[in-house]
């Protein structure tokens, strides 16, 4: 079944998987093994270009550039796997509570989770990692909790905009005097129907997170040395781009190459969950669902 869904998905869909996959295979992979000890400086071998022995070449300390962007993008996809994840314990249930009080009368709760909502976002995850920083310091625990909450949000009003039309289907009206409460019936019916929608939300906050701790790691709030990180990578290139461009090239498109395949596979997902965006035929006839009678 997964295999035939994967076969009839969009191209955007399978490029996005692979790019994805490999990134994630590099990032386990680095918890056994790379290339060359990315804690080892070896001053003899600064600015290798490219080449046979070290594919990516090494930085300013004899260190492996491949080697560095293994463990880099771990770094990368744990935060921000563990912030996303933050956003939607917290944002999808305060979403569905906000949709079933508004339902059923309660508009005072409903606004004032949704102000609240709105207050987060005037603070941006790089700001608001900046205030944290300056209560406990810079780090990754305090960068996962700046974007963690930053994703609060916006799980918040997907799961409250999608919960909203649902409350009126008759289905729930059926669940209602069955007897159910507002908490069994979000969990029961409405998390179910809107489960689409939330994944493909975390696909793209997945990817707005991997820019976001490669951001605060560039200022120098992420991930700390000597951890690699993708956006610190960055930052210590920039001195030495013109007459080492490897060293910014490589972080810099593995950061593009990640994002971007994030983003073909959450557009992907979209086209094959969303039962509202027909698919065409390859003769350009629309395909039809077949309803039973």
């Amino acid at each position: 079944m997964i295999i035939q869904l994967f076969k009839k998905s969009p191209l955007s869909f399978k490029i996005g998987f692979f790019i994805s996959i490999a990134y994630v295979i590099a990032a386990l992979l680095s918890f056994i093994w790379t290339p060359y000890d990315v804690m080892a400086i070896n001053l003899e071998k600064r600015f290798i270009a490219p080449g046979i022995g070290h594919i990516f070449g090494t930085d300013h300390f004899g260190r492996d550039i491949l080697s560095m962007i293994m463990v880099g993008a771990r770094n990368a996809i744990a935060v921000s796997l563990v912030a996303v994840g933050i956003g939607m314990i917290i944002g999808v249930p305060l979403g569905l509570w906000s949709a079933a009080t508004r339902s059923t009368g309660g508009r005072v709760i409903d606004e004032i989770l949704m102000r609240g909502n709105d207050l987060v976002f005037a603070f941006p995850s790089l700001l608001m990692a900046i205030m944290i920083t300056a209560v406990f310091g810079p780090g990754a625990m305090n960068a996962i909790i700046a974007i963690g909450i930053f994703n609060i949000p916006v799980f918040a009003r997907m799961s409250r905009g999608g919960a909203l039309g649902l409350w009126e289907k008759e289905y729930i009206m059926a669940a209602r005097v069955a007897g159910k409460g507002n908490a069994k019936i979000s969990y029961e019916h409405i998390l179910p129907n809107i489960m689409n929608l939330l994944i493909v939300q975390a696909t793209i906050q997945f990817s707005i997170a991997i820019i976001a701790e490669a951001s605060l790691s560039y200022v120098g709030l992420g991930t700390q040395p000597p951890n690699p990180s993708l956006g610190r990578m960055l930052f210590e290139a920039q001195t030495m781009i013109f007459f080492a461009p490897w060293l910014a090239l490589v972080p810099g498109l593995a950061i593009v190459m990640l994002v971007l395949g994030l983003n073909l596979m959450g557009d992907g997902l979209r086209d094959i969950l969303d039962p509202k965006l027909r698919r065409k035929e390859p003769d350009g006839v629309e395909a039809k669902q077949n309803v039973s009678s």
